[in-house]
C-alpha cells in the first residue's frame, strides 16, 4: 500500500463527523489558549494534554493536531498585536507584524500570518506524507547503537542551538536527565532517586513534568513581574489582505516551507532558527528595503509559513524515530505513552489507522484553522485584555487539575509545584526548558539502547560503533568543534589583516 492510497484511507478516519467535532475543538482551544500573553504552543499543548485523555487514541491525536496548529497561530496573533511573543519561534513574527498593526495594518498582518501557517502547513503535511514511510522504512534496520547514537545527537543538538550559552544547555539536559533516573531502573527493578517514597517507584509522569516546566514555571515567573507595566493590544478589524499584499507575499508563502520543513525533521531546535533565515531570506530578496523594521509584510507571511511547516517536519522524525525535536513534539510524545502507543519505525505498520488519520487531520486541521480564525480575529484580540494577574491563577488551577487527572494521588501535586519552582529557576538563570523536556523524555530510552548495545558486545565499548553510528558521531564532533573552528578563523582573518595593516 503506497503513502497516496494510505492518505486516502486516513482521511476517510478523519473526515467522519465525531473526528472532525474533535479537530474544530482542539482548534479553537488552541487558537484560545494559544493567544494569550506569554503562552506558547508547548505550554498550551501542555496544558490541555489530560483534556484528550477521556477520548479514544485516534480522536485525542486528531484533538491535538488541532490543538498544536491553532496554539501556533495564537501565538502569532499576541505577538502581533501585543508585541508578546508566546515563544521563541513566534518572535520573527513581531519584529514587522506589530509596526504593521502600530500603523493600522494589524488585519493585513493577522491574515498574512494565517495564510502563511495554512501554505505551510499543507506543504510541510505533503512533505510529510512523502517522507515519512520512507524514513520508518529506513529506521527498521537501525540497531540499539545507533538509537543511541541518534539520542545522544539530539541531546547535543538541542542543547546547543538553544539558550543564550551551551553550558545553559547542557543544565538543563542533566536536569531533565536526573528527573528521568527517578523510579525503578527498568532492568534491575532498583530504586533511583525514589528517596523511600513508594509513590516515586513509578517515576515521574512526563505530563507533570511538562506542566510544571511550562506552565506553572511560567506562571511563577510572570507573577514575579507583574509590577511591571505590560504592553496593551491594539485593536483589530477583519483581516483582509488587497491584490498588491498578495502580489507582495505568494512567494514568501512557497519560499517559507522550503527553509521551515528540513530544520523540523533534525535534531536542530525545532523554529527558531529557520523562521530567522526566512526573515533574512526575504529581507534580501525583498524590492522594499525601505519597509524593513516599519511592518514589511513579507517579515510576517515568510516566517509564519517556515514556522508552520517546521512543525509538520518535527512530526518526520517524532513518528518514525520516536525523537521529539520540538518542546511541543516533546508533549506529543508523551501522550503516546499515555496510551501505551511508542512511536517508531514500526508505528506505520502496528497503527496505520492512528497514524495516517493523524496525518490526514493535519490538512483537515488547516482548512479549519483558516475558516475559523480569520473571521474569528477580533475575538481572539479580546482575549488580549485578560488581566494577567487571572489569567495566570487561571493557569495554575487547571494546572493542578490536569496534574492531579494524571494519577489521582495528593503527591502528584507536590511534585507538580516543586518541578514548577524549578522551571521558575531555570528562567530565572536562562537555563532553556526544551533540553530539560527532552531529556525527561528520552534519558531513559537513551540508557536502555545504551545498555543493550553494551550487553550485546559483552560490554566492550566497540559495539556503540557502527558505519551509522559513527557517521552520527562525526556530526556530534562537527557540531561541538564547530563553534570553535569559527572563532580560530576568525582570529586568524585578524590576525592577517593586523600583519597587512
Amino acid at each position: 500500500m503506497n503513502a497516496f492510497t494510505s492518505l486516502m484511507d486516513g482521511f476517510g478516519t478523519a473526515l467522519t463527523p465525531i473526528n472532525l467535532l474533535w479537530a474544530a475543538v482542539g482548534v479553537l482551544l488552541g487558537t484560545a489558549i494559544g493567544v494569550l500573553p506569554g503562552i506558547g504552543p508547548a505550554m498550551a499543548v501542555a496544558l490541555l494534554l489530560p483534556v484528550t485523555y477521556g477520548l479514544e487514541p485516534t480522536g485525542a491525536f486528531i484533538m491535538f493536531a488541532g490543538i498544536y496548529y491553532g496554539a501556533m497561530f495564537g501565538g502569532s496573533t499576541t505577538s502581533i498585536l501585543l508585541n508578546t511573543p508566546g515563544e521563541s519561534a513566534a518572535v520573527v513574527a513581531a519584529m514587522e507584524g506589530h509596526p504593521m498593526a502600530k500603523a493600522g495594518r494589524g488585519a493585513q498582518a493577522l491574515a498574512a500570518a494565517a495564510i502563511g501557517h495554512f501554505a505551510g502547513g499543507m506543504i510541510g503535511t505533503l512533505l510529510l506524507v512523502a517522507l515519512a514511510p520512507t524514513v520508518a522504512d529506513l529506521a527498521v534496520d537501525i540497531g540499539a547503537p545507533d538509537y543511541f547514537a541518534i539520542m545522544v545527537l539530539a541531546f547535543i543538538a538541542v542543547t546547543s542551538v538553544l539558550g543564550s550559552s551551551r553550558i545553559r544547555g547542557l543544565a538543563s539536559l542533566l536536569i531533565g536527565l536526573t528527573i528521568g533516573l527517578v523510579g525503578l531502573d527498568q532492568m534491575t527493578g532498583q530504586q533511583r532517586l525514589t528517596f523511600g517514597s513508594l509513590q516515586l517507584a513509578d517515576g515521574i509522569d512526563v505530563v507533570i513534568v511538562a506542566v510544571g516546566l511550562f506552565a506553572i514555571g511560567e506562571a511563577l515567573w510572570v507573577a514575579a513581574h507583574l509590577r511591571r507595566s505590560s504592553g496593551q493590544a491594539i485593536p483589530v478589524g477583519r483581516p483582509w489582505l488587497q491584490r498588491k499584499d498578495v502580489r507582495r507575499t505568494w512567494k514568501s508563502w512557497l519560499r517559507g516551507p522550503l527553509i521551515g520543513f528540513p530544520f523540523g525533521a533534525i535534531p536542530a531546535g525545532g523554529a527558531e532558527i529557520p523562521t530567522f533565515l526566512s526573515y533574512v531570506t526575504e529581507k534580501r530578496l525583498s524590492k522594499h528595503k525601505d519597509e524593513w523594521g516599519k511592518g514589511a509584510i513579507e517579515g510576517v507571511a515568510g516566517p509564519e509559513s517556515a514556522a508552520s511547516a517546521s512543525a509538520a517536519g518535527t512530526l518526520v522524525s517524532m513518528l518514525t524515530l520516536g525523537l521529539p525535536t520540538t518542546a511541543v513534539a516533546a508533549v506529543m510524545l508523551a501522550a503516546f505513552q499515555q496510551y501505551g502507543i511508542q512511536p517508531g519505525p514500526l508505528l506505520f505498520e502496528r497503527e496505520p489507522d492512528l497514524v495516517w488519520g493523524l496525518i490526514a487531520s493535519l490538512f483537515v486541521g488547516m482548512v479549519l484553522l483558516l475558516a475559523l480564525n480569520l473571521p474569528l480575529a477580533p475575538v481572539w484580540a479580546k482575549l488580549l485584555r485578560i488581566p494577567r494577574p487571572y489569567l495566570y491563577a487561571g493557569i495554575l488551577f487547571f494546572a493542578a487539575v490536569g496534574a492531579y487527572a494524571v494519577g489521582g494521588e495528593p503527591i502528584d501535586l507536590v511534585i507538580l509545584l516543586v518541578i514548577g519552582l524549578i522551571g521558575f529557576g531555570m528562567r530565572r538563570y536562562g537555563l532553556p526548558v526544551l533540553p530539560a523536556v527532552i531529556g525527561v523524555i528520552l534519558g531513559p530510552n537513551a540508557e536502555q539502547q545504551l545498555r543493550r548495545a553494551l550487553q550485546i558486545s559483552d560490554g566492550d565499548a566497540s559495539g556503540l560503533l557502527t558505519p551509522f553510528s559513527t557517521t552520527v558521531y562525526g556530526l556530534i564532533v562537527l557540531i561541538v568543534a564547530w563553534p570553535l573552528l569559527k572563532k580560530a578563523v576568525v582570529r586568524a582573518r585578524r590576525r592577517d589583516v593586523d600583519v597587512e595593516a
